[in-house]
């Protein structure tokens, strides 16, 4: 067995919101420099959400661990330095001053991964866009224009109980998802 064939799982800070990006850097500096034999994949672990706008569904990925990126590679020689070196990339997590990079345990790979397969199980379970305590505006109907708090919401029939003042008054009013936005 080559050198080469020893790959673990290391996890890569990078700027957050810019993780496909870093990634994309990794990759392409990895071929630059001839290494893809010593490093195997580069992942951003992502959910699917559905978002509702304008009465649309989109879908979305959402990085599920904002600033992280997982390399499988063999983190020897200059590899640390090279991936430490690109633009976005903060570091390794878990590396000791002047260290090597920890690796993943597996149980530990096995659970951002599997997280990964999971979620795109669970696509089509449609993430709530609400949730309790959040100030909303409301976008339809004769109260369009009005800002209110979500006291409850109602998953199964999509719909929210919104606090509104009226004229100084704390009305609760029923909305749909589509009726309201957020602020």
């Amino acid at each position: 067995m080559s050198e080469g064939n020893l790959k673990k799982w290391y996890v890569v800070r990078a700027v957050s919101g810019q993780e496909n990006k870093v990634k994309d850097y990794i990759e392409k500096e990895i071929a630059h420099q001839g290494l893809e034999d010593f490093v195997e994949q580069v992942l951003v672990p992502t959910e699917k959400v559905i978002q509702i706008r304008d009465g649309k569904k989109i879908n979305k990925e959402r990085v599920y661990f904002p600033g992280y990126i997982m390399v499988q590679a063999n983190i020897s020689g200059e590899i640390p330095h090279i991936i430490k070196g690109i633009n976005g990339v903060i570091g390794f997590l878990g590396e000791t001053k002047g260290g090597d990079p920890v690796p993943l345990r597996k149980s530990e790979v096995n659970r951002m991964l599997g997280k990964v397969d999971e979620l795109s199980v669970q696509a089509d379970s449609v993430a709530i866009p609400f949730t309790v305590g959040e100030t909303i505006k409301v976008v339809d109907g004769p109260f369009n224009g009005f800002n209110g708090v979500v006291e409850k919401v109602n998953e199964d029939k999509r719909k929210l109980e919104v606090m509104v003042k009226i004229f100084g008054r704390k009305t609760p009013l029923e909305l749909s998802y589509m009726q309201v936005e957020k602020i």
